[in-house]
């Protein structure tokens, strides 16, 4: 990102206050895009973002895959926005294998104004959810970073709210990842300031894990965490 985005240092320090578009994505895809492609849209920075209301980029590429599509094609959202792009979703959805990972964080809305105060909440997502499926869209529930939260009441959130098999993923911590990005600072320093220092230890993290996972697989879906979850979305039918 950094080299072949062109981020500077101090791009970097500002990660998160600042949105750049790549104006020419679509037309990139328009001559870019194979058959036989996966795309995962995207692992790093959110497509239905604010500025994505003015922007109205995906909506452009969302035209150019309807005309050439990829094998797979999946977004990863929270953002209900999404909601706007739903007729050309639905002709996408008759083209290609297209699945939307949709972020549930916690079933706590005084943890999500904590952690993601200029994010949606979780009754504005969970109806965003119930929307694209009632349009026949796959939809996944993505429980990830999971936030504080009641494992149980989580899980049956997700449940609810999809008939697809589940994807998790806790804070980063460098104890468990050994390489690649990890949970910034300002969010280990949330955490310590709200009591919620516990939820950045492995061990904790994989009692929570457990728990979920307990209950999910009861309702006959499948529990999967980080890369394994997430690579389960991109595969083709």
């Amino acid at each position: 990102m950094r080299v072949q985005a062109g981020l500077q240092p101090e791009d970097w320090r500002r990660w998160g206050q600042f949105t750049t578009f790549k104006s020419n994505a679509a037309e990139l895809s328009r001559k870019q895009v194979r058959p036989e492609q996966i795309i995962y849209c995207s692992p790093l920075v959110d497509p239905y973002q604010p500025g994505e209301e003015d922007e109205r980029l995906m909506e452009r590429i969302l035209k150019e895959l309807i005309d050439n599509p990829p094998r797979v094609f999946v977004i990863q959202t929270r953002g209900p926005l999404i909601v706007r792009d739903m007729r050309l979703l639905t002709i996408l959805s008759e083209r290609t294998t297209l699945r939307v990972s949709f972020s549930l964080t916690t079933n706590r809305e005084d943890v999500r104004r904590i952690y993601e105060p200029h994010c949606a909440s979780i009754a504005d997502r969970v109806s965003s959810i119930r929307a694209l499926r009632e349009s026949g869209i796959i939809v996944h529930a993505t429980l990830a970073p999971i936030l504080p939260c009641d494992p149980q009441q989580l899980a049956e959130l997700a449940i609810k709210a999809t008939d697809q098999d589940v994807v998790g993923d806790p804070f980063h911590v460098r104890a468990v990842k050994k390489r690649g990005a990890t949970t910034r600072d300002e969010a280990a320093r949330i955490s310590a300031h709200h009591g919620f220092d516990s939820w950045h230890e492995p061990e904790f993290q994989s009692a929570v894990i457990r728990i979920i996972r307990e209950r999910v697989e009861a309702a006959g879906r499948r529990f999967e965490v980080g890369p394994k979850g997430f690579s389960r979305l991109a595969r083709p039918r």
